[in-house]
Parts: C-alpha cells; structure tokens; sequence
C-alpha cells in the first residue's frame, strides 16, 4: 500500500512539473498570435544608403526615414521635377503632346544618358517625355520650347519646389548632371514625386514602360533606337509603378520608387547608395516594410447627402457635395470595420452662400475616437435677398 501511495506521489510531481514548464511555452504562443499586438519598430529596417524616405502617397505619412533633409545630388531623379512642369505646361495649354519640338545645338550636347537627339532633329512632346521617364535622356530635357531657354526653366523648378515645400533644394539643371551647388534631399523628393503621382497620374502611362522604339529622322535618314527603361524595379518588384532613377559620380545612385498593393501607394526614396544592387534592394526592403505595416480605409459609399435650407435667399435650399472621397490610413492593425461616420451640419444657412463654400462636415471615428473628416460644400451659389426680390415673390403669390 505504502509503494502505491508514494508511486502516485511521484506521479502527481511529473504532472504538476510538467504543467508548470508548459506555461510559458503556451504564454509565448499566445502572445505571438494575437492579432494587432505586433508592432514592426523602425530598427528592423535595414537601409545601407546614407538617407532614404517612405511615404505613404495619399495621406504624405512618413513612414521611415534616414537621414532624409541632408541636402545630396539626386542625379536624374532631377527629372521628376522637370517631367512635373511639363504637365503643369500640358495642363495650362502651353504646348500639346503632338507638337514638334526642335532638337537645339546645346540640347543635343548634352552628355551622360541620352537619345542621341541630332541638332534639328524634331521630335514630338509626348516622345521627349518618353525618353526622359523611360530612358533618363539628358538631351530630351532642355525644356526650351517651354520657357525659352534652360535659365528660366529652372528657375520655374525652383519656384515649384519651394511652393512644395521642398526646404532642402536648389536646381542649377533640369538634367540631374554633376553641377555645383544643385542638390535636394529624400524628404524633398518625395514631396515632387507625391505631387507628380497625385496631380498627374498619367505619369504611369509613361514610366511603367519597359521597353519601347523611337524613330530618328533627320537629313540622314531615318533609323530606330530602343528605349529601355533605367527603373528595373519596373521588371523585378509586382507592384512597382514607378518613377524614376539617377546616378552620377557625386550622387552615386538614387531611385524614386513607387509601388501600389491593395489601395495602399508608397513612395520609397533612396539616395547615395555605393550600387545600383543596393538601391534597388533598399527600396524594396522599404516597399516591403510599408506594405506590411498599412492598410487603407476608403469609404467607397459615402451616403447621399440632402439640400439645407437657405434664410435670406429667395431661393429655399442648395444642395450639398462632398469635398473629396475619404481615406484613412491605419498603421497599427485596427479593424477598419468598425469605422462609422455622422454628420455635423447647421439645420440652415444664411445667404449669401458661394458655391465651394464649407456648411458641414462628415466625421469619422474608429473605437469612438475621431480619425478624420470630409467637408460638405455648397453646389451653388445663392445671393442674399433684396426688397425688390421679396416684392417680386410677392407679386407671383398674388397673381396665383
């Protein structure tokens, strides 16, 4: 009886023992495996250039950055900014894609990457800037068709990056060749690219090209030359759609990368990288770290929105529209379905009433905390009231 007991005794130990030492292993799983409790700190991410940059493209969230406002040379990352005033150009009319722009003597001069553009060779806009974003040409960026000459360019390049923002930078060329004192930062070169991105969209038409043929006429004939694109995050990475590259002897190698997946853009910028390899891979590595950590919320059915009535107007009531779509960017897992939104709006408003004019808002929580909201504007405008107006609505009352 006695050997039965302390057999179960020993018995009892190993169980307990055994519970007591799986207590941690079963703590460590759980830990592991609840859902948004893992947070990815900035330490993991490993950039070997000297100053990088993520950006989330709709919001403009910096989402890491390195070094990111010491002013470097970009190189042909340069050419953001010039293929920027060039649809500014576009956009106001100046010139169109068709027109025939005249290759100059100092055009064509240019060295480093080029198309080899002959003096007097004509070539369209839409192919000039096709051999900027595809093939980073020198000689297609002299924008003198637009500005007259390349002083006064450039110095369009510098009153748009200061509208910007861009603290960090001063152009001397509209290339991105070697120049004394021309110079940016990863900070200012995503600004230009957001720009760029959310302002023309149609860039994508352009830079996502692998590889396409251009035709040279000129009074030896004509003859093919290939383009192919610097940017070979284009062939290698999924989701890339963009932007641009650059390398010099000063600037060594840069890249603005840009790259969509699942309604989240980023824009990862490197510059100063020993290789093109490790630019490449550092904005991968970027590009990596922010889709993993983003997730975007985008109320893709905004409610209908009713007229408000009106008080000094003739006219009862205007209708109202959103400002923009709403979007909202979640870095920390949150469930995004448990977003709701109300609205804040006066019962009336008082004439006068200009169309564009703020009468509201649409605000939007998560967890009962404020994330954001969207502005209500006015779809018309509504002018005050006068005597001769109410004598008027008077009369037509009477005359029914």
């Amino acid at each position: 009886m006695k050997t039965i007991k302390k057999l179960l005794a020993v018995m009892l130990i190993c169980i307990q023992t055994l519970q007591f030492s799986m207590v941690p292993n079963v703590l460590a799983e759980e830990t592991a495996t609840t859902p948004g409790t893992e947070q990815t700190s900035d330490t993991a991410v490993e950039v070997t250039a000297p100053s990088a940059i993520l950006m989330e493209m709709t919001t403009g969230t910096v989402l890491y950055e390195k070094d990111a406002d010491t002013a470097r040379p970009p190189a042909s990352v340069t050419k953001v900014m010039t293929m920027l005033l060039i649809f500014d150009a576009l956009a106001e009319g100046k010139i169109q894609l068709e027109d025939k722009v005249t290759t100059s003597e100092y055009a064509s001069s240019m060295g480093g990457s080029q198309v080899f553009l002959e003096t007097g060779e004509k070539q369209t806009v839409e192919t000039l800037l096709k051999c900027i974003s595809i093939a980073s040409a020198n000689d297609a960026c002299v924008a003198e068709y637009i500005s007259g000459n390349e002083e006064e360019f450039v110095r369009q390049m510098n009153l748009r990056a200061e509208g910007l923002g861009m603290k960090h930078t001063h152009f001397v060329n509209c290339n991105g060749l070697d120049a004394e004192g021309h110079e940016t930062s990863a900070r200012d070169i995503a600004l230009m690219s957001r720009e760029l991105l959310l302002k023309y969209p149609e860039i994508h038409n352009y830079c996502t090209i692998w590889m396409e043929n251009i035709t040279h006429t000129t009074s030896k004939g004509s003859s093919e030359f290939g383009l192919t694109n610097t940017n070979k995050l284009i062939r290698q990475y999924e989701y890339a759609t963009g932007l641009k590259t650059g390398s010099t002897g000063k600037a060594k190698f840069c890249v603005s990368a840009t790259a969509e997946k699942n309604g989240v853009s980023l824009i990862a910028v490197i510059m100063g990288a020993e290789d093109s390899k490790a630019r490449f891979k550092d904005a991968v590595t970027l590009l990596n770290y922010g889709f993993g950590k983003c997730q975007m919320y985008t109320d893709e059915k905004m409610p209908s929105l009713d007229p408000i009535s009106v008080t000094g107007s003739i006219q009862e009531s205007i209708s109202l529209e959103y400002e923009k779509k709403f979007t909202y960017l979640d870095t920390t897992g949150a469930n995004l379905n448990a977003v709701t939104s109300r609205l804040q709006i006066p019962d009336k408003v008082n004439a006068p009433v200009k169309k564009g004019d703020t009468v509201g808002q649409r605000i939007y929580y998560l967890d009962e905390k404020e994330i954001g909201s969207v502005n209500l504007l006015a779809e018309e405008t509504v002018k005050k009231a006068g005597f001769f107006d109410y004598l008027r609505k008077a009369l037509y009352w009477i005359a029914l």
